[in-house]
């Protein structure tokens, strides 16, 4: 058999880390998915030649969400034995925003998307840890494991993203589009 795949997953079913198989379309799988893409999301953003500093926080941040999708893959038996994320991990984001807020002039207007393709990939981050914020969120509903801190990372994490991108468009002397017309510049 080929070591690129198994044929387990076959019947719309995978594993996870504790006892069981779940639907690929349960509720946790459909989390970890929306991770996984964000990890993809956050490699493009690195891949279209952002800044230096950015990379590195890039970089952080992939390695930071390998750990998460396996605390959510934990079962309530194994919960503890793969938890990753700690206060830490939330303090080290909010220092990065502040630091990054210092060098950046923050709207009080929407922007539109696109200044750059870095920029771009960076929104798409933003939006992409939404959307995983909001599985995350079903995901506490429906399972014992307390998931308090992976909220609060991913609610950080979006703006991380988000002061990222203004960050990326200022490097590249641009100024974000307002995204109403009768602010255009």
């Amino acid at each position: 058999m080929s070591s690129f795949y198994t044929r387990g997953g076959d019947q719309g079913k995978t594993g996870i880390l504790g006892q069981g198989r779940l639907d690929k379309d349960d509720v946790r799988i459909e989390t970890l998915g929306c991770i996984d893409e964000l990890s993809s999301v956050l490699g493009m953003a690195r891949a279209a030649g952002c800044s230096e500093g950015v990379r590195e926080m890039l970089v952080h941040v992939q390695r930071d969400l390998f750990g998460l999708m396996a605390e959510l893959a934990a079962t309530p038996e194994t919960f503890e034995r793969f938890r990753y994320l700690h206060e830490e991990h939330v303090n080290w984001i909010e220092t990065q925003i502040t630091c990054l807020e210092t060098q950046v002039e923050v709207p009080s207007y929407f922007i539109l998307p696109g200044e750059n393709q870095t920029a771009a990939m960076l929104d798409l981050a933003r939006t992409v840890t939404r959307r995983a914020e909001r599985r995350a969120v079903s995901l506490a509903h429906a399972v014992e494991n307390d998931y308090s801190l992976v909220l609060k990372y991913l609610n950080r994490l979006s703006s991380l993203c988000f002061i990222m991108e203004l960050f990326e468009i200022k490097q590249s002397g641009l100024k974000p589009s307002p995204a109403r017309r009768d602010l255009q510049r």
